[in-house]
């Protein structure tokens, strides 16, 4: 009984000793929960399909360039375009809109077209409004199926990851007018 009686004594003692102790990381920058037993939320999986319209033309465009390619520039390297495209469920341009991709695009290789696109899918309709996708990647533009990893989300995408497949449905060179299929599959909670 002596014995059960001292390790109760000196569990108790290692407890008020430890809660005296002085803590790693200030409570104004950072503070930490107690351990706590919490069954983990359920990943769910989104398949997402719609169309980006990309317009350059000099009325109503959804994109413009911002930054010219360096003089003696191969291929336009260098140049960079800020979008705000709007995203629909169809190929017409008039069909709903179900959000916007708003972010930076640019020329990033010297020996194909391959872009490096920094972006945001922002989602307007149902149960995905005021939710975000974040795209961070490469997009070699010729070739049929691009993929480009989904880096993170917010509102019911947060903590999201996943890809995006994209493939031109129409192409314009004279009219600068780009019509790009999207298929995304994201992981979230």
């Amino acid at each position: 009984m002596a014995s059960l009686l001292s390790l109760v004594f000196a569990f108790n003692l290692i407890v008020m000793m430890s809660s005296s102790l002085p803590t790693t990381s200030s409570e104004a920058f950072a503070k930490e929960s107690p351990m706590f037993v919490s069954p983990k939320p359920m990943e769910k999986i989104t398949q997402l399909h719609f169309y980006f319209h990309d317009n350059l033309t000099k009325t109503n465009p959804t994109a413009m360039q911002i930054v010219a390619p360096p003089k003696g520039s191969v291929g336009g390297f260098g140049a960079t375009y800020m979008m705000d495209d709007p995203l629909t469920e169809g190929t017409s341009p008039s069909s709903k809109l179900v959000g916007r991709s708003q972010g930076i695009y640019a020329i990033a290789s010297h020996q194909e077209l391959g872009l490096l696109m920094v972006l945001n899918f922002v989602f307007t309709e149902g149960i995905y409004n005021a939710s975000t996708l974040s795209i961070l990647g490469r997009n070699p533009i010729a070739e049929t199926v691009r993929e480009m990893p989904i880096v993170g989300g917010s509102g019911i995408f947060r903590y999201a990851r996943g890809f995006a497949l994209a493939k031109t449905y129409l192409y314009d060179p004279k009219s600068s007018v780009a019509i790009v299929e999207y298929n995304v599959s994201v992981l979230h909670f």
